[in-house]
């Protein structure tokens, strides 16, 4: 018995170690690499929607997320749209689509899949050569037994959380 005990140790103990250290490196990393000697401020304008489908909620949510991962994660300042701010955020919400995703043997929709398209431009007026225009993409997939009206305010959260991730990282974490 007291083998097999210390055949575990044996073997938990690098699995440890090495988890401990990844965990420490990480705790390091601050989500983005600006130079606050260079650049000091930010605007973001409102995303309109000009998708088909228009959940009014959704332009505010993302809104408020985007703007929100910037003043947590940066010392950026944020300054209105035409104030010339040394990092300019633009763009529209261009797709709110829901698609059938699977289909059950009885031949009805089992799942269904919620998308979000964001198009964004990104000007660093500091270093005009990080500038770009891309667009974002987040989807949930959920129970076709369900209406879009129970979940979408779930699953709107969560794409937007991960869409707004995007934009942060492809614009200021340059990792």
């Amino acid at each position: 018995m007291d083998w097999i005990k210390r055949r575990i140790y044996i073997l938990l103990l690098p699995a440890l170690l090495s988890m401990a250290f990844a965990c420490s490196v990480s705790y390091k990393f601050n989500g983005s690499s600006i130079n606050y000697d260079k650049v000091k401020t930010i605007s973001i304008t409102e995303f309109p929607i000009k998708s088909e489908y228009v959940y009014a909620p959704l332009a505010t949510k993302f809104n408020e997320d985007l703007k929100d991962i910037f003043i947590r994660q940066t010392r950026l300042q944020m300054v209105r749209p035409n104030q010339n701010a040394d990092l300019q955020i633009d763009g529209e919400i261009t797709g709110y689509n829901q698609y059938n995703q699977a289909v059950s043997a009885d031949g009805y929709s089992s799942e269904t899949k919620l998308t979000i398209t964001v198009n964004v431009r990104f000007v660093n007026n500091t270093n005009h050569a990080e500038d770009f225009e891309q667009q974002f993409t987040a989807f949930r997939t959920y129970d076709s037994r369900q209406l879009l009206t129970a979940v979408q305010d779930v699953l709107i959260a969560e794409m937007t959380k991960e869409i707004t991730d995007q934009i942060f990282n492809a614009t200021v974490a340059n990792w």
